[in-house]
């Protein structure tokens, strides 16, 4: 078996900055990550000329590739195309590498200390008709567009909320797109509890300016934008034709090709749930999240977490925990001392906070519409295994009081995914038929592997022959 010091997994901002610090410092350093090339869905790129890159991205592109450039020159070991499949509490890792043709072998790894740097997902919704061929995440359609310079054409409509949702809009008419409507489901004007926020937000105003600069941006450009939507209805047959939704009284239908939703993001808890480490409810957030101290550290003493899989709260903010981890990483084995952690660390508390301020305010701005936790009883919650919500619902009302008791009633969860798109919806819908809240209801419990793996990427784990490191 071979093994490492420090294990980070995940190549976005969080685990760039935890790899490329603790490697500067003198731990032996690995960091896996399932993509081709470093960056992660920030500052992903690659289908586009420099000059189109510049505008679709802006500031973010060159300082993503500062951080790609120092984490390259820090000596780390660099392992893309590689997914995680299997964690051990015990710090032992099973690893599925593939080569640029696919091919797959997997191996096992173990290391003194493990940073999931995992990030977050888009918070899945289901609505009528979001199974679809035409509808997709907003985020999907943005890593076609900057990974291979796809454009969708057609009648495009984006739904939901949430700065994401502004910012792929924006970026498809930079790409030289056209947008025929977008539906935004909070309401126009801020709501009393985002009020309440809005002086603790006053340090990130920059966040703030450019989230009014999209809106204005989309006005110039004609884009009509429709506020407090709900009622959301994806519409065809085979495939989409239309969206319908409600706004202001009033029932609204659009021709449509593609429908681009999104309704914030939320922690990938997966690996962390795999370990046992323990979870907390973040009530703003209405998600589930890893309990971690000031470093990051987990529950499980081998482990840490670093960036939106800890709790969301953007690039910046996900960057700085990197390298918080990584300082903690370097006392915890040895070439740091706890005191110097400590005074490194100081200043980087600061901007953490500074890079956090503008979070509660968007939270309250950016709830989950309300038909996210009330679907329809024919609309199918578990895609993998076509549970409805009717089902489940009658599960509840038959004694099922949490997710992973659900599987035996219905099987929901226990497709491919694990629970990753059906999980919020579920804990909802059990929540409600019992009239609890939704926090007292435990999340999916996660089975290795972790990702899919065949039956021959198995057999033909890698062993070494002796315990040398990387």
């Amino acid at each position: 078996m071979k093994r490492t010091q420090l294990l980070v997994v995940g190549g976005g901002p969080a685990g760039l900055a935890a790899a490329a610090l603790a490697a500067q410092r003198g731990v032996e350093t690995m960091l896996v990550d399932e993509q081709p090339r470093p960056g992660g869905q920030i500052y992903r790129s690659g289908g586009f000329t420099s000059s189109t890159l510049d505008r679709l991205l802006g500031e973010s592109r060159r300082h993503g590739a500062e951080l790609v450039t120092a984490f390259e020159h820090s000596g780390a070991v660099y392992r893309p195309r590689t997914s995680v499949w299997h964690l051990d509490p015990d710090g032992e890792a099973g690893l599925l590498v593939r080569d640029a043709q696919g091919a797959g072998a997997s191996e096992t790894i173990r290391a003194e200390r493990i940073v999931l740097a995992t990030g977050a997902m888009e918070r899945p919704v289901a609505f009528a008709g979001w199974t679809l061929p035409g509808v997709m995440n907003a985020g999907a359609a943005q890593i076609l567009l900057k990974s291979s310079a796809l454009v969708p054409e057609g009648r495009v409509v984006l739904a939901g909320s949430g700065p994401l949702l502004l910012l792929v809009a924006t970026q498809i008419l930079e790409a030289g797109g056209r947008i025929a409507a977008l539906l935004e489901t909070a309401p126009r004007n801020m709501n009393a509890a985002a009020l309440r926020r809005l002086p603790r937000a006053g340090r990130g105003w920059r966040e703030i300016a450019r989230g009014i600069g999209f809106y204005r941006y989309l006005q110039r450009r004609g884009v009509p934008v429709h506020f407090d939507v709900d009622g959301l209805v994806a519409e065809g047959t085979g495939a989409l034709g239309a969206v319908c939704w409600q706004s202001g009284g009033v029932t609204h239908r659009l021709p449509a090709d593609l429908l681009l939703v999104h309704f914030g993001v939320i922690p990938v808890t997966h690996a962390t749930r795999a370990i046992g480490a323990d979870h907390v409810w973040d009530q703003a957030q209405q998600a589930w999240r890893p309990r971690l101290d000031e470093f990051g550290a987990t529950s499980v003493s081998r482990y840490a977490v670093a960036g939106d899989a800890g709790g969301i709260g953007g690039a910046q903010a996900a960057e700085v925990s990197g390298r918080l981890v990584a300082l903690d990483a370097a006392a915890r084995l040895g070439p740091m001392s706890r005191d110097e952690r400590d005074r490194l660390a100081a200043p980087l508390h600061k901007k953490w906070n500074a890079a956090t301020a503008v979070r509660p305010l968007l939270d309250a701005l950016y709830p989950p519409p309300a038909f996210a936790a009330d679907p329809a009883d024919d609309i199918v919650v578990c895609r993998c295994e076509g549970v409805t919500a009717a089902r489940i619902r009658e599960a509840a009302r038959r004694g099922c009081t949490g997710p992973n008791q659900l599987k035996a009633f219905t099987r929901c969860g226990m497709g491919p995914c694990q629970g990753r798109q059906c999980g919020p919806v579920v804990q909802a819908l059990i929540a409600a038929v019992h009239g609890r809240p939704i926090e007292t209801i435990p999340p999916m419990r996660v089975r290795p592997p972790l990702r899919a793996l065949s039956v021959g990427d198995l057999a033909r784990i890698a062993r070494a022959d002796s315990d040398e490191a990387y």
